[in-house]
């Protein structure tokens, strides 16, 4: 049955280690990897997430009597009252609800609603 195995021989080393002249072993280009790797997640992950986080808080800070806001709930209606934490929508003519400043996403042009 040995016609249908070849023999197996080991390598005498010199061939294998010039075969190979290692452009993966280099610490060099492992941490160039890292940097080019952390560097695109910075850019495409962190740096928008920050910038939304930043325009998030100056909407909330910036809110006042008479801004026509949609909450991240889905309510629509005209800011009535303000307070530090809690502001007052009116969604329709005479009903009015209390929400959380920050659960407010955007805020709509003036005029959008008809209260």
């Amino acid at each position: 049955m040995s016609f249908l195995i070849s023999d197996a021989f080991a390598n005498t080393g010199t061939a294998a280690t010039a075969a190979s002249p290692g452009i993966g072993n280099s610490n060099l280009t492992t941490i160039l990897f890292l940097v080019v790797f952390f560097a695109a997640f910075y850019f495409l992950i962190l740096r928008p997430q920050n910038k939304r986080a930043k325009e998030q808080r100056s909407l909330i800070s910036n809110l006042a009597k008479g801004d026509e806001v949609v909450t991240s709930g889905g309510l629509v209606g005209k800011i009535v009252q303000l307070d530090d934490q809690f502001l007052e929508l009116e969604i329709s003519e005479g009903i009015k609800v209390k929400v959380q400043r920050f659960a407010v996403s955007s805020c709509l042009p003036k005029g959008t609603l008809k209260v």
